[in-house]
């Protein structure tokens, strides 16, 4: 375990580095920082951190950077993340109230979050599985032809087009839409099927067809693998970086295309914790240079999906943890109050 004095040395090669961009040498850490020794002491402890895999001396200059197990050590002895001003609070809740829809509030935040924090933003769409059924509705379109719109807890809306075995009158249409809604609002998608199973004994033999063949629509839209949509925003503000990434970004704006990828990085809904990875964390080779910081949101303190930010490693990590969070905090509220 290092000791309080060199953590605090770490500390300040990290917070130096990270806002001038250039290696840090013990001169400028002891007239930057009150760190309470002499320049003497300040070298004796960098080599220390050095030996130990902390940080580590480019080839070009006198002065130490982090390495990914520096800043993880960082990280983790954060004692706070950096709190967002209250106009910055105020900015962002007006601006992702002003939503019309789930695909606007998803839009809003990968843009809030990319400006905020200026690295790439990725936000996942809510997780049908996670979701709750909000209402049903049936549309009819023609005598045998309908729509079954389904609407989810966090603002999610399906739509699919049903052509019915037999025409289906007005009076059944009525009947099926409030049965389907007494059983299933407010229910888990999981817990549909078992809800539904007995659903078209309740109709005449003439419109069984139909009703088995509206929930047979209704569970293949439960289950269809379309939860998994992702949105990203920002790829150009790692241009802004190309020092940080050792030959390219390529490899990085390679790896940002594949959604297998995307999805892996911002880890299992479940777990809405925040979660750090940096640098060789990143189980793709492509964005080993690279830290990424996510973070599960939704409403009733359970997560229905992740958002977070890539960038690189040389990265304000209180600042970009405390954006996040807070930006997940307003998400979930607005999916509460939709």
């Amino acid at each position: 375990m290092l000791s309080e004095r060199r953590l605090e040395v770490l500390r300040a090669i990290v917070q130096d580095y990270v806002g001038t961009e250039e290696p840090v040498g013990s001169k400028a850490l002891t007239e930057r920082h009150r760190l309470g020794v002499s320049p003497a002491t300040v070298r004796n402890d960098m080599a220390a951190l050095e030996d130990e895999g902390f940080i580590a001396q480019p080839h070009t200059s006198a002065g130490r950077i982090p390495t990914d197990k520096g800043y993880r050590l960082f990280v983790d002895k954060l004692t706070n993340v950096k709190p967002m001003t209250a106009p910055e609070r105020r900015a962002v809740q007006n601006f992702l109230e002003g939503a019309v829809d789930l695909d606007d509030v998803v839009g809003r935040t990968v843009r809030l979050l990319a400006q905020l924090t200026r690295q790439v933003a990725i936000v996942q769409y809510p997780s049908l599985t996670r979701s709750t059924v909000r209402h049903v509705e049936l549309l009819s379109l023609a005598p045998a032809r309908l729509m079954l719109v389904l609407i989810t807890d966090t603002g999610r809306v399906e739509q699919r087009m049903i052509d019915c075995p037999a025409p289906f009158g007005e009076s059944s249409l009525a009947d099926l839409r409030a049965r389907l809604n007494s059983r299933v609002a407010g229910r888990r998608f999981a817990d549909v099927p078992q809800l539904v199973q007995d659903l078209p004994e309740a109709f005449e033999a003439e419109d069984r067809g139909t009703v088995a063949t509206v929930l047979s629509t209704l569970l293949e839209t439960l289950v269809e693998e379309s939860e998994e949509r992702l949105m990203i925003g920002g790829t150009a503000n790692l241009t802004r970086f190309g020092h940080d990434f050792p030959l390219t970004i390529r490899p990085v704006l390679e790896a940002l295309e594949e959604q297998v990828v995307l999805l892996k990085l911002l880890g299992e809904v479940g777990d809405s914790g925040m979660a750090v990875r940096i640098g060789h964390e990143n189980a793709h080779e492509g964005l080993n240079s690279t830290s990424v910081v996510s973070v599960g949101y939704g409403s009733g303190g359970e997560a229905v999906a992740k958002l977070g930010v890539v960038g690189p490693t040389r990265m304000d990590y209180p600042g970009t943890m405390g954006a996040v969070r807070a930006v997940a905090r307003y998400v979930g509220q607005i999916l509460a109050e939709s």
